[in-house]
């Protein structure tokens, strides 16, 4: 049996991904025939198929689905040893890959990156902001080392950290009349235009699942794909939504609407960290946590002493 080299696993990881050998030759920046090759020579050292051939481009072989999760945990490996090497220096040296979601990124960062740059002024930051799924499908692929999101999130491959807890408020028109109501219910909501984030955001799914709404149109079809969009519409009286309490601060300030807090159990998110099990940095995201702590109590804050918050 010839070697195995590792730009043959990375290149059948990436064909394992995309099921297509155009788009697989793009994500390894090379020639769809040099990738080819590669994955021939590959099938050739372990003496197995890999791959099938179809019409509509490849499936991998029963062994080749195996073989590709076992090549995805040695790229994973290598990329663990080269971080390791590399970041032994010093806690939170070098570069550091992170994945923010919508909902937490306007907010969190502005308090949280002044942080970093002040205690790890060398660390070089690469921010990436989109949807919990995807973040975590790079996460798991290596192209990201540390998620910032709301828990819990359950995968075999990571480890999460818990941080703070994130309430969250009922926001209406300051025109709206409630009734002499102090507290939310789920119940009030039942009667009202539901206005929330656009299908694939995790907000909106513990907001559905906090109202117990399991029919898609009880909500306003028409998601919204960030928070500023919908407390515009909240103040234009075309609904009323459900915003996280770090978010009060920012989306609070001089709007025509009004912040209700619910009745106990208030509902609440989890904020905090997510890395791969396998991670050499851990030390890193220990570090990293402090000062993500630090910045969500600034964010707390703010919403605590913003206007129109009810108590």
């Amino acid at each position: 049996m010839s070697h195995v080299t590792l730009k043959q696993l990375r290149y059948f990881d990436a064909l394992a991904r995309e099921t297509h050998f155009g788009r697989a030759a793009d994500a390894c920046s090379v020639t769809q025939p040099a990738l080819s090759m590669q994955i021939q020579e590959l099938e050739a050292s372990l003496g197995i198929p890999l791959v099938e051939r179809t019409r509509g481009g490849i499936r991998l072989t029963p062994k080749g689905l195996e073989i590709a999760v076992r090549a995805q945990r040695l790229l994973n490996d290598v990329r663990n040893l080269i971080d390791y090497a590399k970041h032994s220096a010093g806690v939170l040296s070098g570069t550091l890959r992170v994945g923010v979601i919508p909902s937490v990124a306007p907010y969190l960062l502005p308090p949280l990156l002044p942080l970093l740059r002040t205690a790890y002024p060398d660390l070089e930051l690469h921010i990436r902001e989109t949807q919990t799924q995807p973040l975590l499908a790079e996460l798991v692929d290596g192209k990201l080392d540390v998620l910032l999101l709301a828990l819990p999130l359950k995968h075999p491959d990571i480890e999460t950290l818990p941080l703070f807890s994130d309430r969250f408020l009922l926001a209406v028109p300051k025109s709206k009349k409630l009734s002499g109501r102090v507290r939310a219910t789920a119940d009030l909501i039942e009667s009202e235009n539901l206005l929330l984030l656009e299908e694939g955001h995790c907000l909106r799914d513990q907001a559905l699942t906090y109202c117990s709404l399991q029919k898609v149109d009880a909500v306003n079809a028409f998601g919204a794909s960030s928070l500023a969009t919908i407390v515009e519409m909240v103040a234009a009286g075309l609904g009323i939504t459900l915003l996280p309490e770090i978010c009060v601060g920012v989306e609070g300030r001089s709007r025509d609407i009004k912040m209700i807090r619910f009745v106990e159990p208030e509902p609440a998110r989890s904020i905090g960290l997510v890395w791969r099990r396998s991670t050499a940095r851990r030390d890193d995201f220990l570090a990293l946590s402090k000062l993500v702590l630090e910045a969500g109590q600034a964010c707390l804050k703010r919403g605590a002493i913003a206007r129109d918050v009810q108590p």
